[in-house]
């Protein structure tokens, strides 16, 4: 089970981050791995078979991948998509229709008919009941200007979401219902304040007469819409950072143990004539040990740049004023002089904040590049050692007994 959740959760990201258009700034891996959090919440708290748990998170892993296919009729590009894939890997006919099941269960005017349906219901649409309720709902309006050419007005958008958790949405679950229905209540509320503010607003032409002239006179302040992309992205790339650093901090660790382990216990006895056979396996195994600590190390050893920038890198916008690596060793009246430069240009600004994002990127794939060849020289490693380990107690034995 948990390696058919593993493989799948690979095969997700892969599959989103090689098809998924860009554009999809709502309905991409961070609302799928939100969804499969948002699901394994439930379960914990329902008691549940676990091949009904499994068939709940591998429908939370591919509910929305046929959105890289189309936007139209999504749910049936993601049944095709969970079936080529669990078809692969021989799962039973029985439990892939399950899953496709619970994935057309995510259609947005479906009626749930049984408690799988219901729960993955409540995952999909966990997020009403969420603190960042305002923040994603923005990146769905935003998805459909950029997807659909669906462009509402701001009342027209405050109508539409007052609707839907009024009168259309509910949680089916009882657990849903207890974790999500407060938060859910107070972000009606503040809704129901942002149009009863909107209605209030009598002087709507003046104010939109005084906001163009602003607007010619100031530097345009970036969309919302943009900068929660930009926040809910660059938390994705700090996450995924912390994840790779754990990971070759527990290699690190473990490594470091079986050194410590190596030399203390088995070292001391090569020196006995007896053991001379295993000599060339604790050197196999040493070896390997010590290459999985340094590509540990590697992976999370920082690299930080001259930290200086002159006034013309500043004036023809190649410094990245974003990351501290650039400014560090700067006075902080030439910091405050930059960062007011940047601040008054908007495509500076934006400039900066796409190659902060971009570079973070790099440094990510060198992470996950570097981490991913470490386990595998550790388990290689493992592997190596046993068989050497292995073949020379078997060459000592046939030794002995010829003797």
């Amino acid at each position: 089970m948990e390696n058919l959740i593993i493989d799948a959760e690979k095969y997700v990201i892969q599959y989103l981050n090689e098809n998924l258009d860009n554009k999809f700034v709502y309905h991409n891996l961070s609302h799928t791995q939100d969804v499969v959090k948002k699901t394994n919440e439930l379960i914990e708290h329902i008691d549940l078979k676990e091949t009904d748990k499994l068939h709940l998170i591998l429908c939370a892993w591919f509910h929305d991948t046929g959105y890289a296919q189309s936007i139209e009729n999504h749910e049936a590009e993601s049944v095709k998509i969970a079936s080529a894939f669990l078809k692969e890997r021989n799962v039973p006919e029985d439990d892939i229709k399950r899953v496709c099941d619970l994935i057309l269960a995510t259609k947005m005017d479906y009626v749930p008919k049984n408690e799988l349906e219901k729960i993955i219901r409540d995952a999909d649409c966990a997020h009403i009941g969420g603190k960042r309720f305002s923040d994603l709902t923005e990146l769905l309006r935003k998805e459909w200007e950029l997807v659909c050419d669906k462009k509402l007005s701001e009342a027209e958008w405050l109508n539409m979401n007052i609707d839907f958790l009024a009168k259309e949405h509910r949680f089916y679950t009882n657990e849903a219902s207890a974790k999500w229905d407060k938060t859910k209540s107070k972000n009606l509320s503040q809704l129901l304040k942002a149009q009863n503010k909107l209605k209030q607003d009598t002087t709507k032409l003046k104010h939109k007469k005084e906001e163009l002239s602003f607007k010619k006179n100031k530097v345009a302040l970036p969309e919302r819409g943009v900068e929660t992309m930009f926040r809910v992205t660059l938390k994705n790339h700090i996450t995924l950072s912390n994840i790779a650093d754990t990971k070759a901090n527990i290699l690190l660790s473990v490594n470091a143990i079986i050194v410590s382990l190596v030399l203390s216990n088995l070292v001391s006895k090569l020196d006995n004539a007896s053991n001379q056979y295993l000599i060339v396996p604790t050197i196999i195994f040493v070896l390997f040990t010590v290459v999985s600590i340094i590509l540990s190390i590697l992976a999370t050893r920082p690299n930080v740049t001259s930290g200086k920038f002159t006034k013309d890198d500043v004036a023809n916008k190649k410094v990245n004023l974003l990351f501290f690596g650039n400014f560090h060793k700067m006075s902080l009246k030439d910091f405050e002089w930059a960062m007011g430069e940047m601040m008054q240009d908007k495509e500076y600004l934006y400039s900066s904040m796409k190659k902060d994002l971009y570079f973070l990127g790099l440094v990510l794939d060198k992470k996950y590049k570097i981490l991913r060849l470490t386990y595998s020289v550790f388990m290689l490693g493992i592997i190596v050692s046993v068989i050497s380990f292995a073949i020379a107690f078997q060459f000592y034995s046939g030794a002995t007994s010829t003797l």
